[in-house]
């Protein structure tokens, strides 16, 4: 019975008072050196953990932000920064890297997937937004040394497998021990022997020297029987514990080792900083450079900068957020429209709803994301491309170009498949991104020519050469020389490759319109036309050049396929006009 009771309460005591805590927290030492940037990296999280909290101390404002380990360490570069690179038995481990001591401002980054912002205390639930690796940075103002007081709290292995057998087991001695408090000893019957016998002798002999002795010779088998059987429960149960996969005696948590995490080293091994783990695939894996949910917030921004920009009509206020052929001609836009009237108003920019995306995957820079989307004031979708020129920078709207009617746009395929192609690249293709570019410059420039076998018939080509052929014809101009250009500039050049192994190309045309008089005496009209307003003459003897700028979107097949070039999607955009 005392045994029995013994084992219950060594069960209950490992359920209760003896319990492992269900959390575990370890900090950062408190003398640890600090830099403009804290990181904590995914080494400090058990890959499949949940529940892990990081509290982040502060007498001032800072910033915790969520991005992919290789972002991160992209946009650190080297800045000076405290690492937590694992979790030891007693304290976070970490390493310092000594370096810039100021950075950006991490605040508003597009880089990140998830940021707060907070003054004091912040307790952030530590969950990974997607696959592969991710990492904390936590900053102030870029100038201000980060917080190094972090604590980093997770579930406690607070498993107890030998609470309930030994509960169990208790329960059986202790029932085995009241019922054998109940067994009376069993006596012998003996017939009586004849008196005078030697029998009837040694029957006196035994009466007169065992009393007491008697019971007690008789209870003593019997106590060792219970020990023995309680023993021998003992054994089963440890047996079926072992054989359905229960801890064993060595696998046991010590109520000592239970204030440590599960999956703390031992103290040898928390020394060194534990090792990273590897993304799916391996280190070649990568993954698409933003999520949806980025994107989605990064349209948002873009749409809400543009939005102001085109109301005010102000140039300066596209500049966070609009660069490229995409500033170029709205810009232009600006300054026609408080020249002239009625020039219309640039296209709006739609932030949703997204038809479709194209995200690469890599982990160089620059990068370009492509969406598709269409807003309730635009009538066809408008492909909305995004360019990041380095891990410090915000992502910027770097061509807007609408979809011509009965265009598709191809399917873009998995991210894993996608991959910017540089402008001179794309041996896979038909054309490199910049030859196709080209390409459709001269075909605009002299349609006679030979180019116009390499593209699909097209709105857009088709209204830019009638347009062309009919100045050229009319009566009005036969005192007139003029000419049409059409150049593409490179550094606007745009690819992103499709899933059918081809690539979506985006670019830019510098269209240059010239009308010079023959002869003297012959002067160009430029009365009741929008070129009056823009010289403020209504002819000109000398001459005049009209510029405009065109943004193009084109498919370009691959190489062993036999479509022709598709133009999908144009813009045009008057941006000067200038007397000789």
């Amino acid at each position: 019975m005392a045994i029995g009771a013994l084992l219950v309460l060594l069960g209950i005591g490992q359920l209760t008072w003896w319990a492992p805590p269900e959390t575990v927290t370890v900090a950062v030492p408190a003398d640890a050196p600090n830099g403009p940037v804290t990181v904590i990296d995914a080494g400090a999280r058990e890959t499949d953990a949940e529940d892990v909290d990081i509290t982040v101390q502060s007498e001032g404002t800072f910033t915790l932000a969520v991005g992919r380990a290789s972002d991160v360490d992209a946009w650190v570069a080297d800045a000076a920064h405290l690492t937590v690179t694992g979790v030891g038995e007693d304290e976070l481990i970490t390493d310092f890297t000594e370096g810039e001591q100021t950075v950006p401002n991490p605040s508003g980054a597009d880089l990140w997937t998830s940021e707060e912002t907070a003054e004091g205390t912040l307790t952030h639930r530590w969950m990974d937004p997607g696959e592969g690796e991710w990492s904390i940075l936590i900053a102030a103002d870029g100038e201000t040394p980060a917080p190094t007081a972090v604590s980093i709290t997770s579930p406690n292995d607070t498993a107890t497998p030998w609470a309930v057998p030994l509960i169990i087991l208790g329960a059986l001695v202790l029932v085995l021990g009241i019922a054998l408090a109940f067994i009376k000893p069993r006596k012998t019957r003996r017939e009586p022997a004849a008196v005078g016998s030697r029998a009837y002798a040694r029957q006196q002999h035994r009466g007169r020297n065992s009393g007491s002795a008697f019971a007690a010779h008789r209870v003593r088998p019997l106590a060792a029987l219970g020990l023995a059987t309680a023993l021998g429960l003992t054994g089963t149960a440890v047996g079926n514990a072992t054989e359905t996969g229960s801890a064993t005696p060595s696998d046991s948590t010590t109520p000592t080792e239970s204030a440590t995490p599960a999956d703390s080293a031992s103290p040898a091994e928390s020394a060194t900083p534990s090792a990273s783990p590897s993304p799916a695939g391996g280190d070649a894996a990568q993954y698409p450079v933003i999520l949806e949910s980025q994107l989605d917030r990064i349209l948002a921004s873009v749409a809400t900068t543009v939005t102001e920009a085109d109301a005010a009509a102000d140039a300066t206020l596209l500049e966070p957020r609009v660069a490229g052929a995409a500033a170029t001609l709205r810009s232009a836009n600006y300054s026609v429209r408080s020249q002239a009237d009625d020039v219309p108003a640039p296209t709006p920019v739609a932030a949703d709803p997204v038809l479709t995306s194209m995200i690469p995957t890599g982990n160089e820079w620059p990068r370009t994301v492509v969406a598709l989307t269409q807003g309730e004031s635009n009538p066809v979708p408008q492909a909305l491309v995004l360019v990041q020129e380095n891990p410090r920078s915000n992502y910027r709207l770097v061509s807007s170009i609408q979809m011509l009617p009965g265009t598709t746009f191809p399917t873009a395929g998995t991210p894993e498949g996608l991959q910017e192609i540089p402008a001179d690249g794309g041996e896979d293709l038909a054309a490199s991104p910049q030859d196709a570019m080209s390409a459709i410059a001269d075909y605009l420039t002299t349609p006679d020519g030979g180019n116009a076998e390499t593209f699909e018939p097209n709105s857009f080509a088709d209204a830019i050469t009638s347009f062309q052929s009919d100045v050229v014809a009319d009566a009005g101009n036969d005192s007139a020389e003029i000419t049409f250009t059409h150049e593409s500039i490179a550094e606007y050049t745009r690819a992103v490759s499709t899933g059918d192994g081809g690539a979506m190309v985006f670019g830019y045309l510098d269209h240059t319109y010239s009308s010079v008089p023959e002869g003297p005496g012959d002067s160009i009209a430029l009365e009741g036309t929008v070129y009056e307003a823009l010289t403020g003459e209504e002819s000109t003897e000398d001459g005049i050049d009209v510029r405009y700028g065109e943004a193009v979107m084109m498919y370009v097949p691959a190489a062993e396929s036999d479509e022709l070039i598709t133009v999908i999607g144009a813009a045009q955009q008057l941006l000067s006009a200038e007397l000789r």
